[in-house]
């Protein structure tokens, strides 16, 4: 039986996962400072601002700095001959096999942020789905993705 999947995404994912969790905080931010203004305006209770500031530290702790942590903890893949591996999750961890036969094409994307970092993510796509492997390094990525293509056209050539 084969054991769970070995190969972590790269270490720098935390930084650009923290980055997202960054903005997703300012946009909190802006609901924040909503809800104080109308408290002031309306005279509500100081509850009401105590809470939304206490709303937006917990928000911005869990999107800033736990999440990621935990979600790079989890994020795991192996590329074997037949299959691919995935592994994923923070409270429930699913575990996906990608039969290289269903593979129909690979492709690597990269946006500002991952590019800023020289990441890329894999994205697998099969007849019913995408799967993807996030936050790779650039040279990795595209090793991956020709060595993924590779395995899928011996695959089919199996078939």
């Amino acid at each position: 039986m084969i054991g769970e999947p070995q190969t972590r995404i790269s270490p720098m994912a935390l930084k650009v996962w923290r980055i997202y969790g960054v903005l997703e905080s300012l946009i909190a931010a802006v609901f924040v400072a909503g809800a104080i203004v109308l408290a002031f305006i309306f005279d509500w209770s100081h509850l009401v601002t105590v809470t939304a500031v206490l709303v937006f530290i917990l928000f911005t702790y869990l999107f800033v700095y736990l999440l990621p942590m935990m979600k790079w903890k989890r994020w795991r893949y192996e590329v074997r001959e037949q299959e691919i591996e995935l592994q994923r999750g923070i409270f429930i961890v699913k575990r996906t096999l990608v039969p290289m036969v269903r593979v129909q094409h690979v492709d690597t994307v990269q946006g500002p942020i991952l590019k800023r970092y020289g990441l890329s993510t894999i994205t697998i796509s099969t007849a019913a789905t995408v799967h993807e492997i996030p936050a790779l390094d650039m040279e990795e990525a595209d090793q991956l993705r020709n060595s993924i293509s590779q395995l899928a056209r011996v695959a089919e050539d199996d078939v």
